[in-house]
């Protein structure tokens, strides 16, 4: 067989492998891939998968692990609350997010896309393999989709929408668990309907969303609507690590035979296996596409051709272009270099942010523009403002206690309790004996407590005259 024409081999370009001349949908039927890669992906998607299904149920001091309740803006993460008064640090972790992105598209490719994405991890490690269970092989589902409707068939095909439908069912739960947590989630699954119509609807929509998607809609998520695949033709260059075609070794392509040392072709015998097991239907002979998720499936098929024809494994692998064409690797290039600069710079910022991060934020000032004022009594007194911003989803009630000196507060209007994720501002008098006045500016400690605790101690001024005493002196 001959290497292929230069139409031929450009023709890829001119036409989407899920779509036909006349615009209608190919369906993909990949065959089922087997090797060391997908073994590793299959571990990995296990303990991510027993990770999100597991996490709505850990606990850390009473509250859940995880989550984003972005309606009541209640947001855990790790056991952490996070509030409005966060946001300067929600918008460093999506800037250190997107960076990061960036770093790894431009080093690593599409990496994400087939080992961490949840739309991969759940087509090509879930509903693809009850697809296999059921219905069996690529081949066997392509005879199932062409014969006539039959018992066989429709048994097949019920069945498996059935089973489609109950994981969707659960994902959505398993979501829902994690905006609105695992207590209300079990309230609404258990409660009569009526009582949580709209926990109901919000179940049944993202149950039919992750049904269409995953049973009909598939690698068109990744080609249509994902942005990702787009943005990596700009982010990628010559030393990106890819899944690439060693087209130096495989060209020109053509059927050899096991153990035969001299051919006129390459290392490429043009078995199509590739293809055959490439879920989103390209040849990765073509090149870096759109469409390839970097899921590796074509990686394990090649290497086992390549076994079997002796002939050295890796002509389909990770590599870069500079890599295959002049045999340097080069990871840290300029740009990776920036990246990972701007990164480390974001990460430490926020690592610093986060270390002395407080559940709560205590203000005490004089109120401005207030003298003292004179009291019964040979007393003085001084007015303040007090803000007590609770980050936390715990009712705070606070208390205010002079440390060092004998004096009175007197809270100006209702008790200082702070809601969750609430703020409090009040006004309080601090009320000293004249002979307790040493000078102009008494200094001030005022200790804020919560049931017992003792949350901060605050550092502040008393204005007042000095006492008679201290006249006399």
């Amino acid at each position: 067989m001959s290497a292929p024409s230069e139409n031929k081999a450009e023709k890829f370009r001119d036409e989407l492998a899920t779509v036909t001349k006349e615009g209608k949908r190919v369906w993909i039927f990949p065959k089922k891939p087997k090797g060391k890669f997908t073994t590793a992906r299959n571990i990995v998607a296990f303990f991510l998968l027993l990770f999100l299904f597991g996490a709505p149920f850990i606990k850390i001091d009473g509250y859940p692990l995880i989550l984003l309740n972005l309606l009541e803006r209640k947001i855990i993460l790790f056991g952490i609350p996070f509030g409005p008064h966060d946001f300067h640090l929600f918008v460093l972790a999506m800037i250190a997010v997107i960076v990061s992105i960036f770093l790894f598209t431009v080093v690593y490719g599409r990496i994400f896309c087939g080992w961490i994405c949840p739309q991969t991890i759940f087509m090509e490690m879930v509903f693809r393999k009850i697809e296999y269970w059921i219905e069996g092989d690529a081949p066997r589902q392509r005879a199932l989709a062409k014969q006539p409707n039959n018992f066989e068939k429709l048994v097949k095909k019920t069945s498996k929408h059935i089973i489609f439908f109950l994981i969707s069912f659960i994902i959505s739960n398993t979501f829902l668990a994690y905006i609105i947590g695992i207590e209300q989630l079990i309230d609404i699954i258990t409660d009569p309907p009526s009582e949580h119509l709209a926990g109901l609807f919000a179940i049944t929509v993202f149950s039919g969303v992750f049904y269409f998607v995953f049973s009909h809609f598939r690698e068109q998520v990744c080609t249509l609507i994902c942005p990702y695949g787009r943005l990596q033709g700009v982010m990628l260059d010559q030393n990106s690590i890819v899944i690439a075609y060693d087209h130096l070794r495989g060209e020109p392509r053509g059927k050899i035979k096991k153990d035969q040392e001299i051919s006129d072709f390459g290392d490429c015998v043009d078995c199509n296996m590739c293809v055959a097991v490439c879920p989103t239907g390209i040849d990765i002979r073509n090149g870096t596409q759109l469409e390839c998720i970097n899921c590796t499936a074509c990686i394990d098929a090649c290497d086992e051709i390549m076994e079997k024809v002796n002939r050295p494994k890796g002509l389909i692998r990770y590599a870069s272009l500079n890599e295959i064409e002049n045999k340097v690797r080069k990871i840290f290039t300029p740009r990776a270099v920036g990246y990972t600069i701007v990164l480390f710079a974001i990460i430490s910022i926020l690592g610093f942010m986060m270390v002395n991060r407080s559940d709560f934020e205590l203000a005490i000032l004089r109120t401005p523009g207030m003298l003292y004022q004179q009291q019964e009594e040979n007393k003085i007194s001084n007015l303040y403002d007090f803000t007590l911003t609770n980050k936390t989803f715990k009712t705070i009630p606070a208390k205010l206690e002079l440390q060092n000196i004998k004096g009175e507060i007197k809270i100006i209007g209702s008790d200082m309790i702070a809601k969750p994720q609430g703020v409090i501002e009040a006004k309080f008098m601090v009320i000293l004996d004249e002979k307790e006045i040493k000078q102009l500016n008494t200094p001030l400690e005022i200790a804020v407590t919560t049931e017992g605790k003792t949350m901060d101690i605050i550092s502040t001024s008393f204005l007042g005259k000095v006492g008679k005493r201290e006249r006399d002196d």
